[in-house]
């Protein structure tokens, strides 16, 4: 049986992650859960973190929660699968530089630094559909790719102004082209991070999300 709790930090789109992952594990014995603090989140055998907004408003609310220590040993010494979604994402890194320097998880390391402008016409937030570049083969991908074809074009959804820049590019399993590459998908064994949003992209949203609660 599936328990999948969704963590809301007071900054998150809690209700489309919801009804997406509520529809891809189809079973009345699965159970998703929208959970604000550690009571229950212990018999989780999955954790979704989306985030919107600023990256200190998200760890601050996060923090606030009261779940930070049990999550880690959650995720980090008992593996439990984790998704962390656009700023949910951002978060598993060291730290941020959005309006100020802000510390997060170092589950993955790396930095959280603005988009660079580098064209006259580049918008910022970047905000819409765009092309997946995928870059990794691991099990994770060779699952997915079971319900989606990769090497056709898939574009996901995504909004943001800032990206994450990882210490090992290994961890990257696929990019986006935005006037730069911008990573768009990280996987370090049971932890995933996506910049785009898997709830708001469709038919390979919810394959991607149903990969992810398949996970054990």
């Amino acid at each position: 049986m599936k328990r999948v709790s969704i963590i809301d930090c007071g900054s998150g789109n809690i209700r489309s992650v919801y009804n997406a992952v509520n529809k891809v594990i189809g079973s009345s014995k699965n159970k998703v859960t929208v959970v604000s603090d550690k009571t229950n989140i212990e018999d989780s055998t999955h954790i979704i973190l989306p985030g919107v907004g600023s990256f200190k408003a998200c760890y601050e609310g996060l923090k606030n929660t009261g779940i930070l220590d049990f999550l880690e040993k959650k995720v980090i010494e008992r593996c439990t699968p984790f998704l962390g979604i656009c700023v949910g994402m951002q978060m598993l890194a060291t730290k941020s530089y959005e309006n100020g320097v802000h510390m997060g998880l170092n589950w993955i390391p790396g930095e959280v630094r603005k988009i660079l402008n580098t064209k006259e016409n580049l918008k910022i937030p970047h905000m819409g559909w765009n092309k997946l570049k995928f870059l990794k083969e691991n099990n994770f991908m060779e699952n997915l790719e079971k319900k989606q074809d990769l090497n056709k074009d898939i574009s996901a959804y995504f909004i943001h102004s800032y990206k994450m820049v990882l210490e090992n590019k290994s961890n990257i399993s696929a990019s986006t082209e935005y006037g730069q590459d911008i990573t768009a998908l990280i996987i370090k064994d049971n932890i995933i991070g996506t910049q785009f949003h898997p709830e708001k992209s469709h038919n390979f949203g919810l394959s991607f999300l149903s990969t992810f609660t398949e996970m054990s």
